[in-house]
């Protein structure tokens, strides 16, 4: 890396656990539940918030506890989860970078479509992925906070622990849990430090780097309606369909699991659905096979991973399927029980629509039929009465705080 270095001067750091600290601050690699109806707390068992001295602190493994004088007002952002978090908390615009913008923030919008007064400005923000991430980008946007994993950044190129640590000292805090997603294994040098956390531990942890954690609750009760209606009306195991999720290109499913633990699973993992691929141990969190072994399965449904999104074509994804001579047989592509899924990098708001969305398309008799949905259209609009969340009531709290 650059030997860029720049004095102490952030308004709004006062104090952050780097990588090298944290391990002092935490201990142990341990989970918190398979669920993402856990409940939000420090791993001293503690909730996190305003201090005091009206500070406010906010502590995530593996960076350790954070302390601001306020609540941010720029904040780095790779993965689009952070992003929708920042909204819901009512702080989208300290937004200052995104995955992919156009991709991420479309598909955000395509969502908060169905919720009045909220929206996410994307179109000026930059890629922090475009050249990859470098110290002269970060020291460029002049960040309070980053929500990013400094664990998974020093798997990228260039980067080392100590890069790390100097930017969280000279810039601003690293503020991210990475890992979660899938539960696999951090980095060695942050292994001693880590913690598992579900999707909506991670937004109660970022809503007090904001001093949020009212909001947070607040949404975090539509989530567990969302949930305890879900678990009500599930069919019995037996009666539940066969379901794979994958992403298809060119003859190649590229498959992911349904019911594992971590945050990527957040969506699919509530609705216990029987995955086809559920024996199969892959050496990354997905795999891949061809027609073979997807005839061999033959799936009541496919879920398309991330064909919800701007940058996927469903139209040519089912007419390809259609139009195979293996594809054609395939029980989900008679049936028409291809559906274009979301995206695994979910915030809150974008989890209760996703879960909204898959139990409609997973178990249209219980919980009422997905709409038609065509390439680059927002979210369908629900029947209120078959609707599975209260639009106004998330609206209320992200616009309002109520």
């Amino acid at each position: 890396m650059g030997e860029q270095r720049r004095p102490f001067t952030r308004r709004q750091y006062l104090k952050g656990a780097g990588a090298a600290t944290a391990a002092g601050l935490l201990a142990g690699c341990t989970g918190s539940g398979d669920s993402d109806s856990d409940a939000t707390t420090t791993s001293a068992g503690t909730t996190s918030g305003t201090t005091a001295d009206s500070s406010l602190t906010a502590s995530m493994a593996p960076v350790g506890e954070i302390t601001l004088d306020e609540p941010p007002e720029d904040v780095f952002v790779v993965f689009p989860q952070y992003a929708d978090m920042a909204v819901a908390l009512g702080h989208g615009d300290a937004v200052n970078s995104i995955y992919v913008p156009e991709m991420s923030g479309t598909t955000m919008n395509h969502y908060y479509e169905r919720l009045d007064g909220v929206s996410f400005d994307w179109e000026d923000l930059p890629d922090p992925y475009g050249d990859g991430i470098s110290e002269e980008q970060l020291y460029s946007l002049d960040s309070d906070v980053h929500f990013l994993d400094p664990a998974y950044l020093v798997t990228q190129d260039n980067w080392s622990v100590g890069d790390a640590d100097d930017i969280a000292a000279n810039v601003g805090p690293w503020f991210g849990n990475f890992y979660s997603g899938t539960r696999d294994q951090p980095p060695e040098q942050y292994r001693d430090a880590y913690e598992y956390y579900t999707l909506w531990e991670v937004f109660g942890r970022v809503a007090d780097v904001f001093g949020e954690r009212e909001r947070a609750e607040a949404l975090r009760g539509v989530y567990d309606d969302l949930l305890a209606t879900i678990e009500a009306n599930l069919p019995p195991r037996d009666e539940r369909p066969t379901v794979a999720r994958a992403t298809y290109s060119q003859g190649t499913f590229y498959t992911y699991h349904l019911n594992k633990p971590g945050y990527w699973y957040a969506d699919t993992r509530p609705l216990g659905a029987n995955d086809v691929f559920a024996d199969r141990e892959w050496s990354n969190f997905w795999g891949s096979v061809g027609y073979e072994a997807m005839l061999e399965a033959d799936p009541d449904v496919i879920l398309n991973l991330w064909g919800a999104t701007p940058r996927y074509d469903m139209a040519s994804v089912r007419e390809s399927l259609r139009n195979s001579e293996a594809g054609g047989t395939l029980s989900a592509v008679e049936n028409d029980r291809v559906y274009a899924s979301g995206m695994r990098y979910q915030g809150p708001l974008m989890n209760l629509f996703q879960i909204e969305m898959t139990a409609k398309q997973l178990y249209p008799d219980v919980f009422g039929e997905w709409p038609d949905y065509e390439d680059g259209d927002h979210y369908p609009e629900i029947p209120e009465d078959e609707r599975l969340f209260d639009r106004e009531r998330v609206a209320s709290i992200v616009t309002d705080g109520a």
